[in-house]
């Protein structure tokens, strides 16, 4: 069987470095877009790209049958100042017009473009069942994610088929929120954030790993989807499922609004909007997560480390 060739940008965060990993060497190679030139190793090669100038090196595209576009700035990185909130929006912005003048420029037809959303399209919604076809929310994030949205759409019309991704919390051992949440315990403490009962749609790195994979190898999977697990939980029940599969001892308990508004200003809704989101289309289409349980999910992440 003929290897597959996936052109990754973001290809160095989270979900980019898992998803090297987690998918077989033997059915796949990946080409990733970087900044500065990083030596080829194994089934990987780099190739350099600027976004600010929007100009890549198109040998990138050579043997290219899927794009994966996971490029933009970190949303918890640094505080939102006016001039981080351009940013976050700009580097995504960014990747989309850079990418897309790319493929005209060499006037290439390429099969499928996979784009990077998130879960805070929706706003802080509070309890209420969110599914793909709930129109945005309100806020900084809702509104940087329908922009995002906007412009992925326009790149995807350039391939023959396209899909977006709402990606929920994604929990790994090398970042993103269970790393924040574990520093803590070793002083024997697990703090949720308010009142605890903003809703957390989580997954499992893996499980985005798999659904990006799904994308590639089944042609009926098109549009918009939800990329969580099928039971969001509060944070509260998220912090006692982590302290559950971390054993020992710990006291969990909350971590005041206000003494957060105080460290992080604006970016404090990141943590305690409600985001009580259902990936129905998956559901629909039969998709099987290799973790529902958060418990069972963070034991896993802790034990294998990824």
């Amino acid at each position: 069987m003929d290897k597959k060739t996936i052109l990754i940008a973001g290809g160095s965060g989270l979900i980019g470095n898992r998803l090297t990993e987690y998918l077989s060497s033997d059915k796949y190679n990946f080409h990733i877009l970087t900044r500065s030139k990083k030596p080829d190793r194994k089934n990987i090669k780099f190739f350099e790209w600027n976004t600010g100038e929007k100009i890549m090196d198109l040998a990138a595209f050579e043997g290219v049958d899927t794009v994966i576009n996971l490029a933009g700035a970190g949303i918890a990185d640094k505080r939102w100042t006016a001039e981080r909130k351009k940013i976050i929006l700009d580097s995504r912005l960014d990747s989309i017009h850079t990418l897309e003048k790319a493929v005209k420029d060499a006037k290439l037809k390429l099969n499928l473009y996979i784009g990077a959303s998130a879960v805070g399209y929706y706003g802080d919604q509070g309890d209420k069942l969110l599914t793909e076809k709930d129109p945005p929310g309100t806020g900084f994030l809702a509104e940087v994610t329908e922009k995002w949205e906007s412009e992925t759409r326009r790149l995807g019309e350039l391939f023959t088929r396209q899909t977006t991704m709402r990606i929920g919390i994604v929990l790994s051992s090398q970042g993103g929120a269970l790393k924040e949440i574990l520093k803590p315990a070793a002083l024997g403490s697990y703090g949720y954030f308010g009142d605890g009962k903003a809703y957390y749609s989580w997954i499992h790195i893996d499980d985005i790993c798999k659904i990006m994979e799904q994308h590639i190898a089944d042609d009926s999977y098109s549009g918009i989807y939800n990329a969580t697990a099928p039971a969001p939980i509060t944070i509260k029940q998220l912090v006692k499922a982590v302290k559950a599969a971390k054993g020992g001892f710990g006291i969990v308990m909350p971590v005041p609004v206000i003494a957060l508004k105080l460290v992080l200003g604006e970016m404090t809704q990141m943590l305690t909007d409600s985001m009580r989101v259902l990936p129905e289309k998956l559901l629909h289409e039969g998709f099987e997560w290799q973790f529902t349980d958060p418990t069972v999910a963070v034991k896993n992440i802790l034990e294998e480390k990824v």
